[in-house]
């Protein structure tokens, strides 16, 4: 007896359920027409990731420097899935690395000279990326829904980080304007640069003519230097050595969640660090921008762990703690960016064994702070990508591991960070602000003053942040 087949089930989606028949029965874009405008948008992210990393070191805003990272890391992001997708649809060369239209040139190029964070932010977040965003949403538009599906994936997915970029990014331009309102001709310029290219994606008649130069008539240079606001008064303060307090068994664990706290949010140093061995870097492949965009960001994000601490036990850190900036000071302006990225990998790989980020998570939860714990954890999960990033582009370069961890030790070393010579010089006079933070924490947590924890009084004077000598020679 012969089977019949099913009927087919009236109802169920067709297509896949991207579009219906007669949707797709509408003729699309060419691929050629898809990958130039993928090109431009291409263009547009990697600028504005670009501009974003070399902001971080001397904007002094600790929220923008946060802000700048987070965003930099989702423009990474979208960068990596366009290369992607035109990878996808043309052979090799692809042309991504080719410059744009002269017009969308000059307004990158206006962006990344805008003199200020208050430009930055009025010019990157409510002119160019908000046309990203628009560009994004045209080419969704315009794109076959079976034909281009992947685009159309890809598009969409970018605008859900876009509009969260967009809406903290406004924010904090509306919070900068309202100190100091940005220059609305240079924002003119902007916009009249995306209208004489076409508009951003080039799908505009050129209507206008282009402008001439205003800021980046004279480009600005990178600076290495980091720079704090207010709540860093005493940024040469190297009085207190966290990682002796932490490492040392015969202190209990309570007192070191304030330690841990203030060694997550020293880590702002690292972003300030990260971003001039990315800047100066050169001729590297998108691969190494994106990975050290991302550990960028994760030191970002540790460092609001630490002000997340801080608030979870209601220490006012910028009255209690002195946080520094000496470490990345000292490698910024002291040596060169490939021995930068040999000293980050060693001491990355100092945190990796059982005395390292794993007994930082033991401290937690010996402490018994559930949110110390979760934190931990994660700094602890971090490191692990960390190493990878770290032998990926920075040990392939050397001739041997061992090689890689003995250039990152002497380069440490050669580091200059004068203790004295900051005091004598007025910087500093290096006060040991760890007492007054602990009898805080026991005045109004309830806990147990203990002498010998509030008479604790290790400097960096002689040990660096892995407790060897500062004299110490690899």
């Amino acid at each position: 007896m012969t089977t019949l087949p099913p009927a087919p089930v009236p109802g169920l989606p067709a297509l896949a359920g991207l579009c219906s028949i007669p949707q797709a029965t509408a003729p699309g874009l060419s691929v050629d027409h898809t990958v130039m405008r993928l090109k431009r948008l291409h263009a547009v992210a990697r600028a504005a990731q670009r501009v974003l990393v070399a902001r971080i070191t001397d904007e002094p805003q600790y929220e923008l420097k946060m802000l700048y990272s987070h965003h930099a890391w989702l423009l990474a992001e979208l960068v990596t899935a366009i290369r992607g997708r035109v990878g996808e649809m043309r052979e090799p060369p692809l042309g991504l690395e080719d410059p744009p239209p002269p017009a969308l040139q000059l307004a990158l190029d206006e962006i990344a000279a805008s003199p200020d964070g208050t430009h930055l932010c009025a010019g990157l977040y409510t002119v160019l990326l908000p046309a990203l965003d628009d560009a994004c949403a045209s080419l969704h538009a315009d794109a076959h829904p079976l034909a281009d599906a992947p685009t159309r994936y890809l598009l969409r997915h970018a605008r859900l980080d876009l509009a969260d970029l967009l809406a903290a990014g406004q924010q904090a331009a509306q919070a900068l304007a309202a100190i100091a309102e940005p220059s609305t001709s240079w924002l003119e310029v902007v916009r009249t640069a995306l209208a004489a290219a076409g508009g951003l994606d080039g799908t505009v008649a050129d209507t206008v003519v282009c402008p001439t130069p205003r800021f980046s008539a004279t480009p600005r240079p990178y600076d290495p230097v980091p720079r704090r606001d207010a709540r860093f008064p005493d940024p040469y303060n190297m009085a207190v050595n966290a990682e002796a307090f932490i490492y040392d068994t015969s202190f209990p664990p309570e007192p070191k969640r304030l330690m841990l706290a203030y060694k997550r949010l020293r880590e702002i140093d690292v972003p300030e660090m990260m971003a001039s061995i990315i800047t100066e870097t050169e001729g590297k492949p998108w691969g190494y921008t994106r990975d050290m965009t991302r550990q960028l960001w994760d030191e970002a994000r540790h460092a609001m762990m630490g002000e997340v601490l801080f608030a979870d036990l209601g220490v006012d850190w910028p009255a209690l703690v002195r946080v520094n900036f000496t470490w990345s000071l000292g490698l910024n302006t002291q040596i060169a960016a490939l021995e930068r990225h040999a000293v980050l990998y060693f001491i990355e790989q100092g945190l990796m064994p059982r005395h390292g980020k794993r007994y930082e998570w033991e401290v937690a939860q010996a402490a018994g702070s559930p949110l110390a714990i979760n934190f931990q954890d994660y700094d602890w999960a971090d490191e692990v990508l960390h190493a990878r990033i770290g032998k990926q582009w920075y040990v392939s370069a050397m001739p041997s591991q061992t090689e890689a961890l003995r250039a990152g030790d002497r380069a440490w070393s050669t580091v200059l960070m004068d203790y004295g010579a900051w005091q004598r010089d007025g910087l500093t006079q290096h006060e040991n602000w760890w007492p007054a933070l602990y009898a805080d924490a026991c005045r109004r947590l309830g806990w147990t003053h203990d002498p010998r924890v509030a008479a604790f009084n290790t400097s960096y004077a002689e040990q660096r942040a892995d407790l060897k000598s500062v004299s110490h020679s690899g």
